[in-house]
């Protein structure tokens, strides 16, 4: 299938302060120069701020990452859970319509899909409130059909249920996610003969908790609790009190930084030796200025080069086109080696480039 950017986009994008916050702690769990390990984890953030993954989201994710336009629009083209264009603003309805739930009726919810909010998949509701699309197996085939809306799976539907969850939705309500037919979970529809205490008046441990959230539909603004990142100064976002153990009979009450007792907890590590210190950098320094002289380039008009590498190049002693297009191998290997991206240089031409710019100039 082929996935395209949608044709009308936003100026511009920007995290809110308090996924800001959660993005930059995010990044810290990568070694330095392995930041563009977070992009998933950052575009699907970006996507639960906006609905959506907007071209400014995509680029302001790979200028925080140091990383080419094009590989972050890589990755958001190739995973189908990045929405592309925009989405209902209540829910946006995924139909499961693969091998077990087409069998048990997911046509019928697809028709219930072209009724009530569009007639193709990923128009908006006259009212922009929902949208749908088929999707391929969700892996709940023993509750087929099913269709996930938002974070939960409704499983179990028939047309008439499904219709009356997206009539609930829009008047404000948040129907309880699982299985819609009475069922606990997966068990047999019929004759238990085992767990019997476990009905469907009972909530599955899942299906309980997003009821008691309220969480189904409601997207990531950054507030929720995030995880500890003990690493830094300073977690991001809220954080819980450190959860109290309470040892078990017979063991050593002291609880030590694990959550363990000493008696569970595993042997530490020897401690490791100090590091010994960084290598001498490859190649040659190219010659580097203390300030610009006069106006500086706006070094972002090189491709590849984002507000990021511009800050880097800056403070590196960098400031003009001139400064660029006249290293040499030698040099574009030591500047390589400092921006911890090698190849980069040579990948984008930013020689090539340079010279161009500073002879328009």
């Amino acid at each position: 299938m082929l996935r395209r950017l949608h044709p009308d986009q936003p100026e511009s994008f920007a995290f809110t302060p308090a996924n800001q916050a959660w993005a930059e702690a995010e990044m810290t769990k990568y070694p330095e120069g392995r930041q563009a390990s977070a992009v998933i984890a950052l575009l699907w953030r970006a996507q639960e701020q906006e609905g959506w993954l907007t071209r400014p989201a995509i680029e302001h994710i790979a200028d925080m990452l140091d990383m080419a336009y094009i590989r972050v629009l890589e990755v958001a083209t190739f995973y189908f859970m990045f929405q592309l264009q925009p989405v209902g603003s209540v829910a946006h309805i995924q139909v499961c319509g693969t091998t077990s739930c087409m069998i048990c009726g997911a046509e019928d919810l697809v028709a219930v899909c072209k009724d009530k909010i569009a007639k193709r998949p990923h128009m908006l509701s006259n009212d922009g409130r929902f949208s749908w699309e088929e999707v391929e197996c969700l892996g709940a085939c023993a509750n087929a059909p099913m269709a996930q809306i938002g974070k939960d799976y409704y499983e179990d539907l028939t047309a008439e249920r499904l219709a009356q969850i997206i009539d609930d939705l829009a008047a404000g309500k948040v129907p309880a996610p699982g299985p819609q037919n009475g069922r606990f979970a997966s068990e047999p529809k019929d004759n238990l003969t085992s767990l019997t205490e476990f009905t469907g008046e009972a909530q599955n441990a899942s299906v309980a908790l997003a009821a008691a959230q309220q969480d189904t539909i409601k997207r990531i603004d950054g507030t929720e609790l995030e995880l500890v990142t003990p690493w830094q100064d300073k977690p991001a976002g809220k954080r819980e009190p450190a959860r109290k153990v309470k040892p078990k009979p017979g063991l050593a009450s002291v609880i030590d930084e694990t959550g363990s007792t000493k008696d569970e907890a595993p042997a530490k590590p020897a401690a490791k030796p100090e590091a010994t210190a960084k290598a001498a950098p490859e190649g040659r320094k190219p010659e580097m200025l203390t300030e610009a002289k006069g106006a500086a380039d706006d070094l972002q008009k090189i491709g590849g080069v984002g507000p990021v590498l511009e800050q880097k190049l800056n403070a590196m002693g960098v400031f003009h086109y001139w400064q660029i297009a006249a290293w040499t191998e030698e040099e574009i290997t030591w500047v390589d080696d400092q921006l911890n991206f090698k190849g980069r240089i040579a990948r984008d031409d930013w020689i090539g480039q340079a010279k161009t710019l500073a002879e328009a100039d």
